[in-house]
């Protein structure tokens, strides 16, 4: 008890913990280390919560083998099958959002890249958006090169998407059409654009601990601020279907060993979040102190509504939280 504690007042003083350390937490008494988590979270982010909502712009036929993913063209699943959305449904999307609270969109695309032309439709659409509505756009096109980050900036968007998914050691297990160096080179090339990057995984892809520590020490290396952390949704006719599902206590100790990891970072529930009984209420005490709201990709999430009154009685203040 007392080593967590004494790592825990270590965060709070500037350190940054080493691997081992990170490794030391897995077998910590779990209320003790999710209160140490949630008390670094208060002294350095304070109570600010981030809430965002995604929209699924362009759906299924992926050229990408992502073992959990269901709008993969490897696997035979329910997805939808759509290309890029008409520019007034986007743009309707963005205004719900932003009437009901929440001011971070982010338009997210399936595929390895978009292509020119898709790049150029998508950036008139956020250009009108944003000469209607003060609100921050966010987008996950792929893996884009340097010249195609710098050409979405300029249409105004504030930080691209593009999870590291796991641990290197650990990719090739969950994805072979592309590998973790491209997903590492892409979210490099986005940050000398000038964009922001959010970037996380998912847990629950027959991982271990050690896979989601490194892959946290990653996300530090590369100076991510923005950490979503989905829980695996098992979807039937994928290869993930049958994977365990992870418990509340199991994704309560990841949310508090990636605090410790990464003290000033927005840690972000995302996919698989209404799977946990309480829609993740102790997992935001635990450290994490951003969200997803609403609809997901290809399954159903918590209405914002629902989400905007949880936080307040947890004692949040519902905001942007904006980091380079």
């Amino acid at each position: 008890m007392n080593w967590v504690i004494e790592l825990k007042n270590e965060v709070l003083n500037g350190k940054l913990i080493d691997k081992d350390e990170a490794l030391s937490l897995v077998d910590a008494p779990l209320e003790i280390l999710c209160d140490c988590a949630d008390e670094i979270r208060e002294k350095i982010c304070n109570n600010n919560f981030d809430l965002c909502s995604i929209v699924n712009g362009k759906s299924g036929k992926c050229s990408e083998n992502c073992k959990f993913c269901a709008q993969s063209s490897f696997y035979y699943t329910d997805a939808a099958y759509y290309p890029l959305l008409a520019e007034d449904e986007i743009i309707s999307l963005a205004k719900n959002n932003i009437e009901n609270g929440i001011f971070r969109y982010s338009i997210v695309t399936s595929g390895k890249k978009l292509n020119k032309k898709e790049l150029e439709y998508m950036c008139n659409v956020i250009k009108k958006i944003l000469a209607d509505f003060d609100t921050k756009i966010c987008a996950s096109f792929g893996l884009l090169d340097e010249d195609e980050f710098r050409y979405i900036k300029d249409a105004g968007i504030v930080r691209i998407h593009n999870n590291l998914e796991t641990s290197r050691n650990n990719f090739a297990n969950i994805c072979t059409t592309h590998t973790y160096d491209d997903k590492i080179n892409s979210i490099k090339a986005a940050k000398r654009a000038g964009l922001e990057v959010c970037s996380g995984g998912i847990m629950g892809l027959g991982e271990t601990y050690e896979d989601r520590i490194d892959m946290a020490l990653d996300l530090r290396e590369l100076g991510i601020k923005s950490v979503p952390i989905n829980m695996l949704n098992a979807i039937s006719g994928t290869p993930f279907e049958n994977n365990k599902k992870l418990t509340i206590d199991d994704m309560r100790r990841i949310v508090a060993i990636y605090r410790f990891i990464l003290p000033d970072a927005s840690i972000r529930l995302a996919g698989g979040r209404g799977l946990l009984e309480d829609k993740g209420k102790s997992c935001f005490k635990s450290g994490a102190n951003s969200a997803i709201s609403g609809n997901l990709l290809t399954t159903s999430g918590i209405t914002i509504k629902d989400d905007i009154e949880m936080i307040k009685d947890l004692g949040y203040v519902p905001g942007l939280i904006d980091y380079k």
